[in-house]
């Protein structure tokens, strides 16, 4: 057995040494019931080749996502990346990399993730970023442990606008933390009274900037009354292209920026790897989670780079941790510096005014359509629209017609929650004018 090194007296070895009769003694604590009794009804063997002909077979019944008009978002983006970025990860320098634990033969590493760290932080407005973190909504998550660490209080309010995936994540860590989450209401119309919300008990607000629905709202009265009671203001950014068009967070007050990187650098990927992004004021860097990486000079006085702040429980006393993540998304970090360097700022500015005005174009189309109605009056480059009937029937249908034209909202909210008519549309530099002119004729078509 090639994949089986051990015999059966290696197996008899380490049994005898941790004092066990036969392997199943190792899953009496597995409740009754939950192990199987039998071998599943699967295939036994197959051969590689057999093995990838009905791989492909059953690839082959996805739509993929540059194989048809595409204008689904919500968390993740389909965005143009240069073919620089894949040749330049994929040299040995980078792609064998791994942690940077030894400065002295890991110097392009460390400087990529001190150059990652500053364009984060000129982003998003923030005086600090890390060296990122797993994806958006486990920074999200971070950051509220975060803040209840600053503030001594242990209860987060939760935007109903926030994506609920994210929302979700923070519930979960806050249950095994024994902290309080407020979440409230979806407003998909905007208009969302959170600072009703806010009072002495908070340690933080956390706001999406745009909305999952797509609403860009002025975030400096949030953040003036989060303070006033005492409270963080979390910015969570899913869309990070926005923020080549829109004032950034912490212009307006963010106390913690987390984002999700994905749209610069990183494709679709079936979901991941992604890259979080992490800022903060600088007056709460010892508070940040993951690891902060530096600027210094060496014995001789010339310029370089090391870790500065790791504050994992594998590096120090896990009470003293900020944070049990183990490591940080390098590789995807370097695909987002590489994209943002070859983009600069004049790049990334062009980027985001035609992601606006591609999605301004399709929502005046999509709006002179008969029982649709776009009700997100301001928005990036992903709005939401109501349709007559079941929003679920409408996409399906328009997958028939070979569009896939977004997500309902119902999705992610769930089917009780009265949003069954709606859905989230998002157009970003890759969809073309021919693509939103079949959305349009196919929707159209739908609507009769």
């Amino acid at each position: 057995m090639r994949y089986l090194p051990l015999t059966e007296n290696d197996r008899r070895a380490m049994r005898e040494a941790i004092g066990i009769a036969d392997v199943d003694e190792l899953f009496a604590s597995v409740p009754a019931g939950k192990l199987l009794t039998k071998l599943p009804d699967l295939p036994r063997a197959k051969s590689e080749m057999e093995v990838e002909r009905e791989l492909t077979t059953l690839a082959a019944l996805n739509t993929a996502a540059g194989s048809v008009p595409f204008f689904v978002g919500c968390g993740a983006y389909k965005h143009h990346v240069p073919a620089s970025v894949d040749h330049l990860i994929q040299r040995s320098e980078f792609l064998t990399s791994y942690t940077p634990y030894q400065p002295e033969i890991t110097q392009g590493t460390l400087q990529v993730l001190f150059e990652f760290q500053t364009q984060v932080a000129r982003l998003t407005g923030m005086k600090v970023a890390n060296a990122s973190m797993y994806d958006g909504s486990t920074g999200a998550a971070e950051a509220v442990l975060m803040a209840h660490r600053i503030t001594r209080r242990k209860k987060a309010v939760l935007s109903g606008n926030l994506h609920p995936h994210y929302a979700s994540v923070i519930k979960t860590l806050s249950h095994h933390g024994s902290a309080g989450v407020l979440a409230l209401t979806a407003a998909p119309h905007g208009g969302e009274d959170i600072i009703a919300a806010i009072d002495d008990t908070a340690s933080c607000v956390v706001v999406q900037y745009p909305d999952v629905f797509g609403h860009v709202q002025n975030l400096q009265p949030i953040a003036d009354a989060a303070h006033k009671a005492g409270a963080l203001l979390i910015v969570v950014v899913t869309e990070i292209v926005a923020l080549g068009a829109l004032k950034s967070p912490g212009e307006m007050g963010a106390d913690i920026v987390a984002a999700e990187g994905q749209s610069i650098g990183n494709g679709l990927n079936f979901g991941g790897p992604y890259v979080g992004l992490f800022a903060s004021r600088d007056k709460f860097v010892r508070q940040m989670p993951g690891r902060l990486c530096g600027e210094t000079v060496d014995a001789e006085g010339r310029r370089g780079f090391v870790l500065t702040l790791s504050t994992r429980e594998q590096h120090i006393r896990r009470e003293k941790a900020t944070s049990n993540i183990c490591t940080n998304s390098g590789l995807c970090a370097l695909a987002f510096t590489i994209h943002m360097t070859l983009l600069g700022e004049a790049g990334l500015r062009k980027l985001a005014a035609l992601n606006h005005a591609n999605a301004c174009d399709l929502a005046e189309r999509l709006s002179d359509i008969g029982g649709v109605e776009i009700i997100t009056p301001a928005f990036f480059n992903e709005f939401t629209m109501r349709v007559r009937g079941d929003a679920q029937l409408v996409l399906d249908k328009l997958a028939d017609a070979g569009v896939l034209g977004g997500v309902r909202a119902s999705r992610l909210y769930g089917s009780n929650a009265g949003l069954d008519d709606l859905i989230i549309v998002a157009n970003t530099e890759m969809n073309t004018d021919a693509d939103r002119a079949a959305f349009t004729k196919a929707l159209t078509d739908v609507m009769r």
